[in-house]
């Protein structure tokens, strides 16, 4: 599996200075509002854009380096990362250009394997898109190329907040754009479809799960249209227990919206490498949150998960070494991982949420 061992992040948002924090299989990220918890799922985003050689065009979206740079291009001059997957690693540095892009003035894959000898592979200074994908057709040190291509670009940054009229949960979409679940699942209907006639085990077993959730649920109505173009279109229906009736996606509550959606993310039967989400909770039933909370540990024991929370009935899903605390110090976000033996006698009469609440844990509100 290629996990992230150690992450090591500098000028990006108020990350202004990370250095190799651990990541795990199940990672939970917590703490106050504006600490700094969605610029780290924002990180995600940035290298899976900048891999796939958009990274110009993801920062002019973003305004440009000055709103990406730590506190603008006066204070902080670049941007630098190392990812290391145990044994390969991927690294740069990105600084601002008078037009507020970005140049690599650096970019190095690394590989430090016993039986082959270690692999230093620089890929050039001085251009404006990643050079990975490119280094992977050549011979030299192409192998850890494509392992770290492969794994940055397999990650997965989830974000199914839309869930109004226009969303596209809601709307047809084409059935061949099933290949994998999308980030904002606005292929939901055509990869359900895909599941319910290549893997109906699997398809079975979200059904199962969504009923948890929501108890009056009873199937998905997946009926795919043919179109003048004979394009053929699916629409996520759906239907009630003891009815045939097709109901539209409008006819589920947000919540039971998002459910879905998680449900489906956490159980699809070939993971991404790793899988990011913010505040998956936003709109579930007490009951839905700590039903996710399996499905999280579930999928953490097939691929590495991280997400941000507030929920204090989320966190009683986990361990306090599953945890990593986010906080504002001099201005900067700072990550912070915690020991579980320091909070034994602690456990013997609160939860972990319990614990939060009261700031024993760190990650709460301060001046």
């Amino acid at each position: 599996m290629s996990a992230i061992h150690t992450l090591s992040i500098s000028g990006f948002r108020s990350i202004r200075k990370m250095d190799k924090l651990r990541l795990r299989n199940l990672n939970v990220l917590i703490g106050a509002n504006g600490a700094g918890k969605s610029n780290f799922v924002a990180y995600f985003r940035m290298l899976s854009e900048l891999v796939e050689g958009r990274l110009q065009v993801w920062a002019s979206k973003q305004g440009g380096a000055d709103r990406i740079l730590s506190y603008g291009v006066k204070e902080t001059s670049s941007l630098e990362t190392l990812v290391c997957f145990g044994d390969n690693e991927y690294e740069l540095v990105l600084e601002s250009n008078a037009d507020e892009s970005f140049t690599f003035t650096k970019e190095r894959i690394y590989f430090s394997g016993v039986y082959y000898g270690p692999t230093d592979k620089k890929l050039g200074t001085g251009h404006l898109e990643s050079k990975l994908k490119e280094r992977i057709a050549l011979g030299d040190g192409a192998s850890v190329a494509k392992f770290c291509y492969g794994a940055i670009s397999g990650w997965k940054v989830y974000h199914f907040h839309d869930t109004s009229d226009t969303a596209g949960v809601k709307r047809w979409c084409a059935v061949h754009d099933n290949e994998y679940l999308r980030m904002d699942a606005s292929n939901l209907s055509a990869f359900l479809f895909r599941l319910q006639n290549e893997e109906p085990e699997v398809y079975s077993q979200i059904i199962k799960t969504v009923r948890l959730a929501v108890p009056f649920f009873d199937d998905f109505v997946l009926t795919p249209r043919t179109l003048p173009t004979e394009e053929e279109q699916v629409r996520l229906l759906w239907k009630q227990q003891d009815s045939d009736y097709a109901l539209w996606p409008s006819q589920l509550s947000d919540g039971s919206i998002r459910f879905i959606c998680l449900v489906t993310a956490l159980m699809q039967p070939r993971l991404p490498s790793t899988i990011i989400i913010d505040e998956p909770e936003l709109g579930l039933h007490p009951y839905a949150i700590t039903l996710l909370g399996a499905l999280l540990r579930s999928a953490a024991k097939r691929t590495q998960v991280i997400i941000s929370t507030q929920s204090v009935p989320l966190l009683n899903e986990f361990e306090i070494d599953d945890l990593i605390i986010v906080e504002r110090e001099q201005g900067a976000s700072v990550f912070k991982r915690l020991d579980e033996s320091d909070f034994e006698r602690w456990l013997e009469d609160y939860t972990v949420g319990e614990l939060w609440e009261k700031n024993v844990l760190g990650g709460r509100p301060s001046r």
